[in-house]
């Protein structure tokens, strides 16, 4: 179309003209032409400068385990789809419709990357949402930052994710795993000076945070507390031998860094060895009441402490409350028969939120460039589900959106808060 216009141009500018067809006329057809020329390639030079978007159109692209070893996670990109379709159905983004591509890369890393290059090369998406997994993301992290490509709130809470030196395109969500393992070892040191920690972890970025965490407060009393490592894989069927040399220990405190299914493995199996730890910490990324006590079964994990920055969705306490009201009915409007009890699903709604928040922001201005500055410009904003008191902020010297915990215990029902909110240390 745009050459059929700059040829039609052409013919009529450099036609000769009735007063001097020997000289004006070229002259002026080829200065002319340049400012049609110019004019003609502008809106495609444009367009490829805003990849994703278009008048109508604002393509954002996610990867999620819907299947393999962490699909319980699965959740969470579903109610996404949901939530941005709630978007559309509100007339969308600045006379946009969200064209949200989500692909499962069940939880490996070789198929994130496979998958991601499609999204940017194929489908040609503005940025990046909320990928799953500290493995997946870091598989992808400096593609997509040479690309310079947003990555934004990535759904790990991998302490790498605030690295905006190194890698200026990536930004995490939820509070870092090693901060929540200083919290926990805080709190253990507090109440029993001479305990004796064994810790279960995933051998990838997402476990070894928290023994750094757990370091990061011992320090050289580190051979002293903590008695036992044991680390699975995520290909591993079960961690029954794991949690039986952990017992074996004499640990009289387990902290538990594992994905959904083998949290749930862990506290069945405590329960069925018949140790019963005088603390067990649990990582608030297996918090689920639905995705992992339930499975576990509600009585075994009776006493289990994890840390929260999102309200419970079993928690009484917010049965009047606003913000989760409003979950509620988009809950029962756009996934109807959702089981209410996963957590998966308030996380979903609180980081779309806040992704709702930076598009806002970027005021039709959704170049890669303007869309990294915004996520990089929240101040104060209350994604409605956090914990009074937790917030959202960002800077271009702070890629940690969220840096507050508070201490929880299961009580055979729900989860009960206790202490004070807990921030965290800024990078």
């Amino acid at each position: 179309m745009i050459v059929t216009l700059v040829r039609a141009t052409r013919s009529a500018l450099l036609a000769p003209s009735p007063g001097d067809r020997r000289s004006a006329g070229p002259l002026l057809g080829a200065a002319l032409l340049g400012t049609c020329l110019a004019t003609a390639i502008a809106p495609q030079a444009a367009a490829q400068d805003r990849p994703g978007v278009t008048a109508t159109e604002l393509k954002i692209g996610n990867t999620n385990a819907y299947s393999g070893p962490a699909s319980a996670y699965g959740v969470i990109a579903k109610a996404e789809t949901a939530f941005f379709k709630m978007i559309n159905d509100q007339g969308g983004i600045a006379g946009r419709q969200i064209n949200f591509i989500s692909l499962d890369d069940a939880y490996s890393p070789p198929k994130t990357v496979e998958q991601v290059r499609r999204l940017i090369e194929e489908d040609k998406v503005a940025f990046l949402f909320n990928t799953l997994g500290t493995a997946t993301n870091t598989a992808i992290q400096r593609y997509v930052n040479q690309k310079k490509v947003p990555q934004l709130f990535v759904s790990t809470g991998a302490d790498k994710w605030g690295d905006y030196k190194k890698f200026p395109w990536t930004m995490g969500w939820q509070p870092s795993y090693r901060t929540e393992a200083q919290v926990y070892t805080k709190y253990l040191l507090q109440q029993k000076p001479d305990a004796k920690m064994a810790i279960l972890y995933q051998n990838d970025d997402f476990g070894k945070d928290y023994p750094a965490g757990v370091k990061d407060v011992l320090g050289d009393r580190w051979d002293k507390v903590v008695v036992k490592e044991a680390t699975y894989e995520v290909t591993d069927p079960t961690i029954d031998s794991q949690m039986a040399t952990l017992k074996a220990s004499g640990a009289d405190a387990l902290l538990v860094a594992a994905t959904p299914k083998f949290a749930a493995q862990a506290i069945r199996k405590a329960h069925d060895l018949g140790w019963k730890p005088q603390f067990f910490f649990l990582t608030n990324v297996s918090a689920s009441v639905g995705a992992v006590i339930e499975p576990a079964g509600k009585e075994n994990a009776v006493d289990v402490i994890t840390t929260g920055y999102l309200k419970d969705p079993t928690d009484p306490a917010w049965k009047d409350d606003a913000g989760m009201n409003e979950w509620r009915a988009f809950m029962a409007k756009y996934m109807p028969g959702a089981e209410l009890s996963d957590s998966g699903y308030v996380f979903a709604y609180g980081v779309s939120k806040t992704m709702m928040q930076v598009l806002k922001q970027c005021d039709g201005d959704f170049s890669r460039e303007n869309v990294m500055k915004q996520a990089a410009n929240l101040k104060d904003f209350d994604p409605v589900v956090a914990l009074p008191g937790i917030k959202v902020n960002t800077s271009p010297t702070n890629y940690h959106p969220i840096t507050a915990l508070q201490l929880q215990k299961w009580n055979g029902q729900t989860w009960v808060r206790f202490g004070d909110v807990i921030e965290g240390i800024r990078s």
